[in-house]
């Protein structure tokens, strides 16, 4: 209690408890959300129309595997070659096998899926306290999440629910195992991967070098044996689709960057731009945010390694010890995603499911009022659903993105360490 009431930046959730029954008041909320949200599913599962996309091309790339094909450029579907890894193939392979590939019984399974996911989700929330009880509402109300989910079936569902698996490990200090669950979600999607630079800086805080190097390994190793059938034959085939880094989307299908002409962006400077501001935003968010209490960026690496004068010492240098607290390792892993979603060049409608469950963490963060939180969350929420989207669309979420790239730029930074008096809570 005491620890929510100094939070810097949570006065108005730690005001809405005021006992020590209001405190389970989040708790209790959280489980009616997710049976009310289970209830809704339902509905949506039963009355709204199902719209194939992607499905078709999914199971037509997953009967080419089953057939036996191993070379990842012969593998494809009706909407173009495969370009995910390794377990993106055994997923829907499952799935295949559960439902038939019948689109039915495949909604409900994801239905089931979102409600895991759900869980996880608030279960972060519950437990880093940043928001007022009533506000985990909002993790309910996006008709696009819900859409992507249970009436496209999109595999961004299973690499954001292993996702926010791996944070809920991680934020009980699960490293190694939440480095393999990570991994896991990373071989159904790579967008994972924007949430690997703060993963590492929170592992190089929280662990030794050698723990982080094991942890690395042990993610790698999964890489290694799930692409084992397709490595094996075709390396190269497997690599250069499944790992592909410059992938350029249709300029259509893009919700953001829509006001910018198809020339320029499809072009490469465009795409160097962005990652450029990517990686130096990171930086600097790394050493005036995530680092601010221990020197910035360069003082943290320095006292990091200052003691390392061999290869030995360097393997077991340890940090400090003290444990990172659940807020920030949240508000490191949540804002470090959300600076790659502000620089990515093309967002299509299922990436949404990305970022979308960060945005009322992300907004309560801020200092902004209330009020402007709900308005910015709605408006994020308005350009997801416009089809398709337009200049003004896109032009109107990215100033909502700035604006709350801002409101987390001017806000205090939360202590990184637990009191030793709360480490177990």
């Amino acid at each position: 209690m005491a620890r929510a009431e100094k939070r810097a930046g949570s006065t108005e959730a730690a005001a809405a408890r005021p006992s020590g029954l209001a405190d389970r008041r989040p708790l209790h909320f959280a489980a009616f959300l997710v049976l009310a949200d289970a209830a809704l599913v339902a509905l949506i599962i039963a009355f709204v129309p199902y719209t194939k996309i992607d499905w078709n091309a999914y199971m037509s790339q997953v009967d080419a595997f089953l057939e036996g094909e191993r070379d990842f450029t012969k593998i494809e579907g009706d909407t173009g070659p495969l370009v995910y890894p390794a377990g993106f193939l055994y997923v829907y392979s499952g799935i295949k096998f559960i439902t038939g590939g019948q689109v039915f019984p495949a909604q409900i399974l994801f239905g089931v899926l979102y409600i895991v996911n759900l869980s996880l989700v608030l279960l972060l929330y519950v437990k880093t306290e940043v928001l007022p009880w009533w506000a985990l509402s909002l993790l309910c109300l996006s008709k696009r999440v819900h859409s992507v989910f249970v009436l496209r079936l999109f595999n961004d569902c299973f690499a954001t629910t292993l996702l926010h698996a791996a944070m809920v490990l991680i934020m009980y200090h699960k490293w190694f195992l939440g480095l393999i669950v990570f991994s896991g979600a990373v071989s159904i999607k790579m967008n994972v991967l924007l949430f690997a630079p703060s993963l590492l800086l929170l592992m190089l805080k929280a662990m030794s070098i050698k723990g982080v190097f094991f942890a690395l390994l042990g993610a790698a190793v999964v890489q290694v044996l799930l692409g084992m059938p397709f490595l094996l034959p075709h390396p190269v085939e497997y690599i250069s689709r499944a790992f592909n880094l410059g992938r350029v989307f249709i300029h259509f299908w893009s919700v953001n960057f829509k006001f910018v002409p198809e020339k320029l962006f499809v072009s490469k400077e465009l795409a160097v731009a962005l990652l450029i501001l990517h990686l130096t935003t990171l930086m600097v968010f790394a050493h005036y945010k995530w680092l601010k209490h221990e020197g910035g960026l360069f003082g943290f690496l320095h006292s990091r390694f200052k003691d390392a004068t061999s290869i030995q010492q360097f393997i077991s240098c340890k940090p400090r010890p003290s444990t990172l607290s659940k807020e920030h390792i949240v508000t490191v892993m949540f804002v470090g995603n959300f600076i790659g979603i502000v620089c990515a060049r093309s967002l299509h409608y299922q990436f949404y499911s990305w970022y979308f469950y960060s945005l009322p963490f992300l907004l309560w963060k801020t200092h902004f009022s209330t009020p402007l939180r709900i308005i910015l969350f709605l408006g994020v929420e308005l350009c997801w659903n416009i089809y398709p989207s337009t200049a003004y669309s896109s032009l109107f979420l990215l100033f909502l993105h700035i604006s709350i790239m801002f409101g987390i730029w001017f806000s205090p930074t939360e202590y990184p360490c637990v009191n030793k008096r709360t480490q177990g809570t």
